[in-house]
């Protein structure tokens, strides 16, 4: 993996560039993940937020998630392109959206989530492993330890 990943949103506005690895890369298949895709599932990158240098204007929509934890959700408010997200229980963590990666082959899954939840259409890879909901602790639980 290069030690510096770009990205964008489809119309060009806004422009991201990730410096250094992840810290996780993982598919998520959670309702809200589904939905705010439009797809069967959404691949975050996990990153601290001073490895992401964002250039343009975002808009964002809140929502809670199962645990209770808000997610916002940044998008392009030219296009509507999903570009990352936060997550209340993780401040400093931000969560880019893989399908916004200009290299989309830049990354790999690591893991899935709410595997229960996936679309028979869109199956988890068995060759990556696999938390039928989230796992215990939230989204800490599955981030590597320091």
């Amino acid at each position: 993996m290069s030690d510096r990943i770009r990205g964008s949103c489809l119309c060009g506005a806004v422009h991201y560039t990730i410096c250094g690895a992840p810290q996780l890369v993982g598919k998520c298949y959670c309702v809200d993940c589904r939905k705010a895709s439009g797809t069967g599932h959404c691949t975050h990158v996990a990153l601290a937020e001073e490895q992401v240098e964002l250039t343009g204007e975002t808009a964002c929509f809140e929502s809670p998630a199962d645990s209770g934890n808000m997610i916002a959700r940044s998008f392009c408010p030219t296009c509507g392109s999903a570009l990352f997200s936060r997550n209340s229980s993780m401040p400093g963590m931000i969560f880019v959206r893989a399908s916004s990666l200009d290299d989309v082959d830049a990354i790999s899954a690591a893991m899935s989530v709410y595997t229960s939840r996936a679309p028979g259409w869109d199956r988890p890879d068995p060759a990556l492993p696999g938390f039928v909901e989230m796992p215990e602790g939230g989204p800490q639980a599955v981030l590597p330890g320091d």
